[in-house]
């Protein structure tokens, strides 16, 4: 028997080719009733019908009653709880609203507090950065002009100088070999090669006496005589200020700084009119002798590394090498464009001077600026020390904090470091005038921006009335910090009903972080810097009494420079550190051992803070003002009753969108197309849901960038997500932690009241375009992306159409193929659809 052609039939099972969908979000029963619809669905058979349940029965027999047979229980009664956390929170149960507990599955805690509790010292420490007696010592004894030190004494009340002035004036004004400067963080450093190099441009016009010379005066055009870099636009601006009070007993010498973020075009007129000294960073300053003719470095005498380490570690090593190399190249001039002899006063080279609380004695590392003979000065050592390039090896200069720094550590499990901070920040505030400026550090600017928008007060503040005639002109607000500085609320107490937020991070406009960290500076009400790193090296803040590290530092030398911007001068101050329990524990081993750091479990900050109750912003006391939270008698069910209000602000329906059958006022985007002439428009997240995510997924991967040697405090393996989301108010970990940007904030959006469209909105959730259907964010919910089921259909489909007729893909049962399969994957995907738009859910 022959056959004329041959036929290929491929088994694989009696089960059509099915893509499996998985379901998330939504309530347990209706993930499990589309779970059995989909398979329903798959195999061909109807969906599966609800279990009847049977009548109620009057007459049905109730459970026999527990005891004895005379039906009397003679057991004794159950013992009461001894604890003061309810499993389920009797506000939670009232409104309906049931969310984990804040108080169960917390890790075990390594620490013992009670055997690691150090012992109150009988008399308080000694500044270690405080200026010295003014009996041993003063600026003109130092070297010193007498018109420089009593411009010191006068206007700036500073009589004596701190001991790394001490040990560093004299140096630097007698020798000319480079320096290491190195000392704790507040001690003066800035001040130390200020005052020298101040001092010997002053004496180009003045006599030993101090009296000027008749022939030759020193002005902004006699040359540019010393750079400071900076590695931020915040401490260049606060060296310049600093030099410009010191320069107010010299008015003829000017300075001037060149930083990102301003105006290049004025920039170069300042440097054209001409200047003594300049402050930079370094990629303007080498963007400016590429392209700057006017900037002469031929007379240039210092080059100043303020934080240098630090400035290596940003990246801008080539900068400097950069730098170094043009004003190297340039032959050093004798005399200036006026014939003014420079030798015999100024430095005979070029003197190159790095600073730092943390510098490692490396002068290998730090090769790129050819260093030679460097001298090491400390604020302990008062001999110096020239260590060779060959004897300094890899050492590192160990650090001590200021001896009056109290230093202490919290325990916080993931879930409760949110409700935590508010309970530390209102015991702190709830004296007057016992701290008045903190500042909160935090790992990424996305979480500063949401934690920002969290503790700041909703309340909307009302214009000022017209001015009369004769009234002075009302002083205009700054536009620069409308987005960056507001009320707090939560944190406030009876002694301090007004406490000033602020937030600071490097994605800032430059003109907004000058204006933000000015009003910190300047305001007079208890206030709150939360920010990034960016506020840890160099800035000098007055009144700063606390720092929160709320986000351990990213390395060592980091955390000694975040808790040096508190205890500073001399005065007290408070640093206080979050750790997680478990690994994170023994991060305070590898801290400078002199550091005597103090262990607190997070409950006895909660029980402080949350004595009393919390005052809610201003949109939210109507609705929560006169509840059940605010009247609990216990500190765990007002914790339990504050994270709760988090969760609910965050799933509360964005603005304008409250109404879900009438829609927004005004709204003309994309109406569902379910409902017939019920139709309901398209919900929106609300924005701070949106922060939130984003600030969890940044953090996480912040979390990812610790140093290698204390990866091992710092282990991802053993964060938990889903304790560390309910620290941001939500309720389970956002997906796309990996993902980088968010795909929402390229979603296409529609062109309204005249804009263009094709961009993002300003809380970072795209508006829903006219012409196509609305969608989710597929990080959160699991759904199947629309577009690609479609791009999957249509390529399917033409594989039907080539190729059906020679194989038969799948069973011998009729009616089972590819169109089968794509209308089951569409079928999936619109019960999926129909699971994320739930109203429970938004």
């Amino acid at each position: 028997m022959a056959d004329d052609g041959m036929l290929l039939n491929f088994e694989i099972g009696d089960a059509p080719l099915v893509s499996q969908v998985k379901f998330k979000g939504g309530r347990w029963r209706d993930r499990v009733k589309a779970n059995k619809s989909a398979k329903a669905a798959s195999q061909g058979g109807p969906e599966p019908a609800a279990k009847p349940r049977a009548p109620y029965d009057p007459n049905r027999p109730t459970k026999r009653p527990r005891g004895n047979d005379d039906g009397n229980d003679h057991r004794p009664a159950k013992a009461p709880r001894t604890s003061d956390i309810p499993w389920v929170p009797t506000h939670a149960m009232k409104t309906g609203l049931v969310s984990s507990s804040l108080f169960t599955s917390i890790p075990t805690v390594v620490t013992k507090f009670d055997e690691e509790a150090p012992a109150e010292p009988a008399e308080p420490a000694k500044p270690s950065n405080a200026p010295l007696s003014e009996e041993a010592e003063n600026f003109h004894t130092l070297g010193l002009a007498r018109r420089v030190a009593h411009h010191l004494a006068t206007k700036l009340e500073m009589k004596a100088p701190t001991a790394i002035q001490k040990n560093t004036i004299p140096v630097l004004i007698k020798d000319d070999s480079d320096a290491f400067l190195q000392a704790e963080t507040g001690s003066g450093k800035t001040l130390a090669y200020l005052l020298p190099i101040v001092h010997r441009i002053m004496e180009l016009s003045m006599n030993e006496d101090g009296t000027p010379k008749k022939d030759a005066k020193v002005h902004r055009n006699s040359g540019l005589f010393a750079i400071i870099l900076a590695p931020t636009r915040e401490l260049c601006k606060q060296i310049s200020a600093v030099l410009e009070k010191v320069l107010r007993c010299a008015p003829w010498l000017v300075c001037t700084t060149v930083i990102g973020g301003e105006s290049k075009h004025s920039e170069k007129a300042r440097l054209r009119k001409g200047v003594n000294i300049l402050v930079a960073t370094p990629g303007r300053l080498t963007d400016h002798l590429d392209n700057t003719k006017v900037l002469d470095v031929g007379t240039v005498r210092w080059l100043v590394l303020d934080e240098g380490d630090r400035m290596m570690e940003m990246g801008f090593e080539d900068d400097i090498k950069a730098i170094v190399g043009k004003i190297r190249a340039d032959k050093l001039a004798t005399k200036n464009s006026e014939g003014l002899v420079l030798d015999g006063v100024l430095p005979k080279r070029r003197v190159t001077v790095l600073c730092s609380a943390t510098m490692k004695m490396n002068v290998q590392k730090l090769g790129e600026i050819s260093l030679e003979d460097a001298v090491h000065i400390t604020a302990s050592k008062s001999e110096m020390e020239k260590d060779a390039a060959e004897n300094s090896g890899s050492t590192e200069s160990a650090f001590t904090a200021p001896a009056q720094l109290k230093q202490s550590c919290i325990i916080v499990p993931a879930k409760l470091r949110l409700v935590t901070l508010i309970a530390l920040l209102k015991s702190t505030f709830a004296r007057k005038g016992s701290v008045m400026k903190a500042i909160i550090f935090i790992s990424c600017a996305d979480s500063v921006d949401f934690h920002y928008e969290v503790l700041k007060d909703t309340v909307t503040v009302e214009p000022p009335p017209p001015a009369q005639e004769g009234d002075a002109p009302a002083k205009k607000p700054d536009v620069h910090i409308e987005t960056t500085v507001a009320p707090a609320a939560y944190i406030t107490s009876p002694a301090n009903t007004r406490v000033m937020l602020h937030k600071l991070h490097g994605s800032l406009a430059q003109p907004v972080r000058s204006a933000t960290l000015k009003a910190f500076s300047g305001c007079k009400d208890p206030a709150v810097l939360i920010t990034t790193d960016i506020s840890s090296r160099g800035l000098d803040v007055p009144a700063v009494d606390l720092v929160i590290e709320y986000d351990p530092a990213f390395a060592v030398p980091d955390h000694v420079h975040r808790i040096g911007r508190t205890a500073r001068a001399g005065r007290s101050g408070k640093a206080v550190l979050f750790l997680l329990p478990g690994p994170e524990e023994g991060y305070t081993s590898i801290l400078p051992s002199s550091a005597t750091i103090t262990p607190q479990l997070y409950e006895s900050i909660l029980q402080k803070g949350f004595a009393t109750n919390v005052n809610l912003p201003a949109s939210s006391q109507t609705n929560n003002a006169e509840t059940e939270s605010n009247k609990r008698e216990t500190w765990a069910t007002r914790a339990e009753a504050l994270q709760l209000h988090f969760e609910q602000r965050l799933l509360a329906p964005a603005p304008g969108f409250e109404d879900a059958e009438e829609g927004p006022k005004g709204h003309k985007g994309k109406f569902s197309k379910t409902g017939g002439k019920n139709r309901q428009p398209v919900k929106k997240d609300n924005p701070l849901l949106d922060a939130g995510r984003q600030a969890f997924r940044s953090h996480i991967r912040a979390y990812a960038t610790h140093v290698r040697e204390e990866r091992v405090y710092f282990d991802m393996t053993q964060l938990h997500l889903g304790h560390m989301a309910k620290a941001f108010g939500l309720r389970e970990a956002p997906g796309g932690i990996g993902s980088g940007i968010s795909r929402r904030t390229h979603k296409f959006t529609p062109a309204t009241n005249g804009q263009k469209g094709g961009g993002a909105s300003a809380s970072g959730a795209a508006k829903p375009s006219s012409g196509s259907k609305s969608k989710f964010d597929d990080d959160e919910f699991g759904q199947v992306d629309e577009d690609a089921a479609k791009r999957m259909k249509a390529k399917m489909k033409m594989l039907s159409m080539n190729s059906a007729s020679e194989f038969n893909l799948g069973t011998s049962t009729p009616g089972i193929g590819i169109t089968t399969l794509s209308n089951s994957l569409n079928r999936q995907s619109r019960q999926q659809v129909s699971l994320v738009t739930t109203p429970d859910l938004l």
